[in-house]
């Protein structure tokens, strides 16, 4: 009889399954105490410039742990909001239990969290007050198993994953969302519910102007994109664009206008345009980054920074004004085991990574030439067993 550790049994069955089952690396949700390793307990010396959200996405109670984010960098827990609904695991996820990009999304402008509640089929709205949160405002997402948010302005659309999928507009009215009449558009995509992570789509995002939805469809190997009228309602059906390599998972946009998409079968990055009727064009891929998933990335000033699930890596980039995204360093930095959802603090100084299998969340400082130093571990977070805490966003 095998006397393994859980955690060995889980290297063992991402180097059997290789890049493409690494893709659902992500870490778990449930309670438990939170601590900060190698970082202040206190805060009342360092200020309070910004915040750090973590979803926990608990079967039971989906749950949002705030920190305080200090001038250093480092964080202090600040409290724990449930957001009246449940979350959920897709279909086979090794360690990624959403398996997508954007799942708790921060709205700046209109200082407003929002989270997907896949296991009820809805998205909370909680009002921002620094690391604080509002009560929440719960809305169904328009289909089943939402997964990931974006917003431009006050218009906000959801990625429904399960089924066909979909994606279902909303619009941001006094801190809620209120649904877009006739704005829902299914995907095609002939899944289950809940969906298979490998064959679910990734990520909804906009292009730069707010014109046009995108959506990754990750084992279809597509991109799709919807243009929107002048009521932000997409058109009947999207605009399709055969990804440059396997597996699209995450984007963002660049300061040049471009989509960066990564490919978690490939490890490159490609990038894009985006015109107003939806037509996506390439404009080349980086080289292949060596490592094991690249899932999920982020901007932090000029740096692009990717998530390698598999191989416990942060790769980075570099984003010229003309041609495709530039290697850097293919390994930025070693993180804890699974590395999945990041964020960036909104001057690009700093980096928070979803640890999914060591059930922490690890802080980094980033340099003016990209270089990545670990400042804090924020540990007692749940490790992902059969689910898994998903989605982190910070300001």
């Amino acid at each position: 009889m095998s006397r393994r550790t859980p955690l060995a049994r889980r290297r063992t069955l991402l180097a059997t399954l290789g890049t493409a089952a690494a893709l659902a690396l992500v870490p778990l949700g449930a309670s438990g105490a939170f601590a900060s390793d190698g970082g202040p307990q206190g805060g009342t010396d360092h200020g309070s410039p910004g915040a750090v959200f973590v979803q926990l996405n608990g079967t039971a109670g989906n749950t949002i742990a705030a920190y305080a984010r200090h001038a250093d960098g480092t964080l202090t827990a600040a409290g724990r909001y449930a957001t009246g609904g449940l979350g959920g695991t897709q279909v086979g996820a090794p360690l990624d239990a959403l398996a997508s990009q954007g799942s708790l999304v921060l709205d700046d402008r209109h200082d407003v969290l929002l989270a997907v509640n896949a296991g009820s089929d809805s998205v909370t709205a909680f009002g921002v007050h620094g690391a604080a949160l509002s009560a929440p405002r719960t809305v169904p997402s328009g289909g089943q198993f939402p997964t990931s948010i974006a917003v431009h302005g006050d218009l906000v659309y959801v990625l429904d994953a399960g089924g066909d999928g979909a994606v279902s507009g909303f619009r941001l009215v006094h801190g809620g969302l209120v649904p877009i009449p006739g704005s829902t558009r299914s995907l095609g995509l002939g899944g289950t519910n809940p969906p298979a992570f490998l064959a679910s789509p990734a990520q909804i995002g906009f292009g730069a102007d707010g014109h046009v939805l995108v959506v990754t469809t990750k084992s279809h190997g597509e991109l799709l994109a919807f243009p929107l009228d002048a009521q932000g309602v997409p058109a009947a059906s999207p605009v399709t664009t055969p990804s440059a390599g396997a597996v699209p998972f995450s984007f963002v946009v660049d300061r040049h206008d471009r989509l960066q998409v990564t490919e978690a079968g490939t490890g490159r990055t490609s990038t894009y345009t985006v015109a107003t009727d939806g037509a996506l064009s390439l404009v080349g891929s980086s080289a292949p980054d060596g490592g094991a998933a690249l899932c999920w990335n982020v901007l932090a000033g000029r740096t692009l920074l990717g998530a390698n699930a598999g191989s416990a890596t942060l790769s980075s980039w570099s984003v010229p004004r003309s041609g495709p995204a530039v290697l850097t360093a293919p390994v930025a930095t070693t993180t804890n085991a699974g590395p999945i959802d990041l964020a960036a603090s909104h001057d690009g100084r700093f980096v928070y990574v979803q640890e999914s299998v060591a059930g922490s969340v690890g802080a980094y400082a980033v340099s003016a030439g990209g270089s990545l130093t670990r400042i804090q571990t924020v540990s007692g977070l749940p490790a992902f067993t059969t689910t898994g805490m998903e989605g982190i966003a910070a300001r």
